[in-house]
């Protein structure tokens, strides 16, 4: 724990030491954890949305946690008996996101993106690509799905109408390269193929795989991406064809799928980057207010801790603004490396 205020840098270096460890992992899962996210139809405190990344013999899947209980991490059959599985996959699952006031669940795989009703565990897909949906962001109004690829594409998908299951019955979208001011990755290849309810006219190419995106609430229309060459951009969906809105110096990366974390008054944007250091940028200025390497592996998530009474005015139909203005705002962040789980607080 890092607090991070001058007068106590000095026990910054400081370990503090075991404050509580399990025996052992509470519950073994079928392959790796590609994506943990908090969801419910009341708070997102209530349960979990956890996928499987999937295996050679199998796919991913998607299990639903119950968090409406104490848990018990000493009983890994207790907490075994907590987790339902949803849905099977038959490809990889890439990510994951989800809304806290709906039951549906959107999961990007290889094979393009899909929707999982969290109740009944049926699946529909909405998009399909030959490029991996590797980052996933569920706009405010639920409606629309924002879907990050390995080949650097960002599609809007539409996910209000019920789409066909079988693949070559979608809306087939030729995007040429060039028209998003970009060269395709040989002469032979001048566009790619999507299929689904898709807005070409939104679809933006950043150079690299997109590795996150973080839609805002504040700002109706704006998100926030990152590509796996260290460029962060804020972009508004009504002006996609004027390029990014602003830009964010300063990240490191190459290769790795680095999280964008945001705080709740959307403020701040904070990205680790492959150099081990965190970073805090301000959203509106892009200016850069704080640069530390603070770990000796690689950030790769980060996330902001939420007021529980914001998310409770938010359930009571209150807009976000008014329930931001009743905030009294501690700053905390949790991020997450190879060496264990960190809190830095700023005050």
């Amino acid at each position: 724990m890092w607090p991070v205020i001058e007068e106590k840098r000095a026990e910054c270096g400081k370990d503090p030491g075991c404050i509580w460890r399990p025996p052992g992992a509470s519950l073994h899962m079928s392959s790796n954890i590609s994506c943990i996210k908090m969801c419910g139809k009341h708070s997102p405190i209530q349960r979990a949305l956890i996928t499987t990344l999937g295996s050679e013999t199998s796919g991913g899947s998607v299990y639903i946690l119950n968090l409406a209980e104490p848990v018990d991490f000493d009983s890994s059959s207790a907490i075994g008996e907590m987790m339902r599985k949803t849905a099977d996959f038959n490809c990889t699952i890439w990510t994951a996101d989800c809304s806290y006031n709906s039951n549906r669940a959107v999961i990007g795989t290889n094979v393009g993106a899909a929707l999982v009703n969290l109740e009944t565990g049926m699946t529909s897909w909405v998009c399909r690509s030959k490029s991996d949906v590797l980052s996933q962001q569920i706009d405010p109004s639920g409606n629309i799905v924002l879907c990050g690829l390995r080949n650097g594409a960002i599609l809007t998908v539409d996910v209000r109408e019920k789409q066909e299951r079988v693949s070559n019955r979608f809306i087939r979208h030729r995007i040429p390269y060039s028209s998003l001011g970009r060269q395709g990755p040989s002469s032979s290849k001048q566009w790619f193929e999507v299929k689904g309810n898709i807005y070409p006219s939104r679809t933006i190419l950043m150079p690299s795989s997109v590795c996150s995106l973080v839609s805002l609430q504040s700002y109706d229309q704006y998100f926030l991406a990152s590509s796996m060459d260290g460029l962060i951009k804020l972009y508004d969906q009504r002006m996609t064809k004027r390029g990014a809105v602003q830009s964010y110096e300063g990240h490191v990366n190459s290769h790795t799928r680095l999280q964008l974390g945001v705080d709740q008054s959307e403020r701040f944007v904070m990205a680790g980057g492959e150099d081990c250091s965190l970073r805090l940028w301000s959203i509106k200025s892009g200016k850069l207010l704080f640069e530390e390497k603070i770990s000796d592996s690689i950030l790769s998530t980060v996330c902001w801790k939420r007021s529980e009474r914001l998310v409770k005015t938010l359930n009571e139909g209150k807009s976000y603004e008014e329930c931001l203005s009743r905030q009294n705002h501690s700053w905390g962040t949790w991020f997450g490396s190879q060496e264990g789980l960190f809190y830095i607080s700023w005050s």
